[in-house]
């Protein structure tokens, strides 16, 4: 009897997650991807648009045609997931029913949920984002013209996407004004709702040396609840009444859950996400409902790298669950991270659940170093969008490196704190 599994989702995760288990199992499951557009956007190349490192229509690429042969497209938005009767229910008025469901739906921005974000009368002239393609594009303009003042960067709440990402901003700017010749005239600054630089103390520490080296201020446990801007400037307010004043923002939204979520009874959080079991990606609301990437609520982090890792349990989970087998605990948490840091070069930090990123190597003793600044990870970070294209996609593996974080070629500071810090990732 054919079986029907259902994705929902086309972009990192899902993709991804349908070309593994389109090789995994046989001809009698049907596998479905469900997208509302067709546009794949490569999202860690949005980092780069804003300084002219990247084309964002390079960026782009057909959903469909990173799929594997045997694989089912269908173009609709997602309206409400029945999880009783296991049914989707799309915005063009079709109904899939399924025998089990992966949601890849990822995260969306939420700029609405912070009074003056999306709506202020400095919208796209003093507050902007590059967290997704039209901001991307528009910050582009909004920092050619900039000739000096105060840039902030400014995360309003976690969990986000690529949590390094507004980091690597901040670094990227440094970098881009000193180019330009103004440094000098522009004080940039790091606004965080996080008591450090980062969520966890070895690297927390080692990124806050690098935002003090580079002459980046480091405003942290500021909780964004009010953007007001105008044409020419403004501030943020934080609830305790705190201001950091700008001539030029660069918001982090609120992320949640994809709206369909909501919509849902009994699928998600209050924040769109989907409860998980954090080492067998299977739903705590439906044992045929699985969830990879940035969809689940899990502690790892938001990050391409995770989808990736996430994928081969995942697969087996899937594979396990349509054959009435019991799920396999076996992600840990694994993901790592590129930081581009400006004059070309960047630093990696890997971890995982139980262990914060450290200083050392990866994968190995002799491998890229971590948590320090080299050109070589800097040609890692250009090399990881060839990677993503043509191995993460297609569901492959990457020689040398397995979904369990290495524990090879990692130091522990004696002074470091490195228990886990799951609830803040």
């Amino acid at each position: 009897m054919t079986k029907r599994l259902v994705i929902l989702g086309g972009g990192t995760g899902g993709t991804l997650a349908a070309n593994r288990l389109r090789r995994a199992l046989d001809d009698d499951v049907t596998i479905t991807v469900v997208d509302r557009d067709d546009d794949h956007i490569y999202q860690p190349g949005l980092l780069f648009v804003p300084f002219g490192l990247a084309s964002a229509a390079d960026l782009v690429r057909s959903r469909p045609r990173q799929l594997h042969a045997g694989i089912g497209y269908h173009r609709a938005g997602v309206r409400r997931v029945d999880i009783e009767h296991r049914r989707v229910h799309l915005d063009d008025d079709m109904v899939l029913p399924y025998d089990a469901l992966v949601i890849a739906t990822g995260a969306r921005l939420l700029p609405e949920e912070t009074d003056g974000l999306a709506d202020g009368p400095g919208r796209r002239r003093t507050v902007h984002t590059f967290y997704d393609y039209d901001g991307a594009v528009a910050l582009a303009d909004a920092l050619a013209w900039f000739d000096g003042g105060r840039l902030v960067v400014d995360v309003v709440d976690l969990p986000i996407k690529c949590p390094v990402a507004p980091l690597e901003f901040c670094f990227l700017a440094d970098w881009y004004f000193r180019q330009r010749g103004i440094r000098d005239d522009v004080t940039l600054t790091y606004v965080t709702p996080l008591d450090g630089a980062f969520t966890m103390p070895v690297a927390a520490h080692a990124l806050a040396g690098l935002l003090a080296e580079k002459g980046i201020e480091l405003v942290t446990e500021f909780n964004t609840g009010t953007v007001e801007s105008t044409d020419a400037s403004g501030r943020l307010v934080s609830f305790d009444g705190r201001e950091v004043g700008f001539d030029l923002a660069v918001v982090v939204p609120l992320h949640g859950g994809a709206a369909y979520v909501d919509a849902s009874a009994g699928l998600g959080d209050e924040l769109g996400f989907v409860p998980t079991d954090p080492h067998t990606l299977q739903s705590t609301v439906r044992p045929e409902i699985f969830v990879i990437g940035d969809a689940a609520a899990i502690p790892a982090s938001k990050a391409g790298s995770v989808a990736h890792f996430e994928g081969e349990v995942l697969t087996r989970n899937v594979v396990r669950y349509l054959a009435g087998q019991e799920p396999d605990a076996g992600y840990d948490g694994h993901a790592n991270c590129f930081i581009e840091s400006g004059s070309h070069k960047a630093l990696l930090i890997d971890f995982n659940y139980d262990t914060e990123p450290l200083p050392g190597r990866f994968p190995s003793g002799i491998g890229l170093p971590l948590l320090r600044e080299s050109r070589l990870n800097h040609l890692g970070k250009l090399m990881f969008a060839w990677l993503y294209w043509h191995v993460l996609l297609p569901g492959r593996e990457i020689p040398g490196i397995a979904g369990a974080m290495p524990h090879a070629g990692k130091r522990v500071p004696r002074t470091a704190d490195h228990r886990s810090s799951t609830t803040t990732r």
